[in-house]
């Protein structure tokens, strides 16, 4: 999975950049003329630890999050902007995007629209997502007009259809309707996943507050929810949580319930990630490791094999599966062969969360 983590100067994304990777990433000078920080944020899976310590495999492997921090200016602000042609490039290869919006004061670290305006900063990002949508569509709109006039009748009838969908949803963005939110069958949401839209990318707004918000996060993160239903909303206070990653768990878990902080925001920044995009997670044990695989839902076997490795994929003849919570039961493989809970499954077979699978394949 890879995540561009998005938002104004100065909201407090690479902190939080930081806070996801563990990384040193310099924060406030932050300018969108230097390259973007990369990082990567491993899965927590409480699963791993248990099957390790059934299987004796000397080590785990969890899933990873591919992080990229990118900034732009608004148009509105002093220094005038839009989202630059790199940074868009960034974006186009993210599965998701992660918002990091405003909500704190501090008079030292100057708002960039000059206060602090969460709704309309969530807002001023969507219209630079849209705007840089409706460029990709009207160049695409000219150039099939032209290649249509000298296309066969065939090729017309395909290139027809695809202009009256790109002139539907073209329509619709001017209406203030990102892609996401547009009604569009599971083909035409196909034909289009090449263009690597950006309103159509799922985002997580990420809502930094400050410590002096903490006891109202809740209630901050309820009602720009109201207001962006199509959004998940989390609330974090980034500067804390890197923080608090200098603590011990022990340490940590006593500092928040002092200041009255929730669970572990970074955890739920995570979880969020996942469930935003709509993936599940396989496990494979094996003499050396025992890991995590995540594959969007409704994946068939031979594509998640394909995760594992690409001759899997080619050869695949079929999938040995025992769920998670049937593996614990029986305490092996071998068990749950002899138990009749390991079951073989072919082609057609959709991986679920938490199975347990050995690929068979021949190459």
């Amino acid at each position: 999975m890879k995540a561009a983590i998005v938002g104004l100067r100065y909201s407090g994304k690479t902190t939080l950049f930081n806070a996801l990777t563990g990384g040193e990433a310099e924060v406030g000078s932050y300018s969108s003329a230097l390259k973007p920080n990369v990082g990567v944020r491993k899965v927590p899976d409480s699963r791993l630890e248990v099957l390790q310590r059934l299987t004796r495999t000397p080590r785990i492997v969890p899933a990873e999050i591919s992080l990229t921090d990118v900034n732009y200016q608004p148009r509105d602000s002093h220094e005038g902007g839009g989202i630059s042609a790199e940074v868009l490039g960034y974006l186009s290869t993210a599965d998701a995007l992660l918002q990091v919006v405003r909500c704190f004061e501090d008079p030292s670290v100057p708002h960039p629209l000059g206060s602090v305006g969460p709704s309309r900063d969530v807002a001023s990002f969507d219209l630079e997502l849209t705007f840089a949508d409706l460029g990709i569509i009207e160049r695409r709109i000219v150039r099939l007009k032209d290649k249509m006039k000298a296309a066969k009748a065939g090729e017309r009838a395909t290139q027809q259809g695809e202009l009256t969908l790109l002139e539907r949803v073209k329509h619709e963005l001017e209406n203030d309707v990102p892609i996401r939110e547009q009604a569009l069958s599971t083909e035409e949401r196909k034909l289009l996943s090449g263009y690597q839209f950006l309103t159509a990318k799922p985002m997580l707004l990420i809502i930094n507050t400050g410590e002096r918000e903490l006891p109202r996060a809740q209630e901050i993160e309820r009602e720009l929810g109201n207001q962006f239903p199509a959004f998940t909303v989390l609330s974090v206070c980034g500067r804390l949580e890197r923080e608090l990653m200098e603590l011990t768990p022990a340490e940590s878990a006593e500092y928040r319930e002092a200041l009255g902080m929730p669970e572990d925001a970074i955890d739920r920044v995570v979880a969020e990630s996942l469930s935003l995009l709509g993936l599940v997670t396989f496990l494979t044990v094996g003499p050396d490791e025992s890991r995590a695989w995540t594959v969007p839902r409704g994946t068939a076997a031979p594509q998640a094999a394909g995760r594992v490795h690409s001759d899997m994929e080619k050869g695949f003849i079929r999938a040995e599966v025992i769920t998670y919570d049937d593996f614990v039961e029986c305490g092996s493989e071998h068990e749950a062969r002899k138990r009749g809970m390991l079951r073989l499954e072919g082609r057609d077979y959709i991986v679920q969360d938490g199975d347990v699978i050995n690929f068979l394949f021949n190459v």
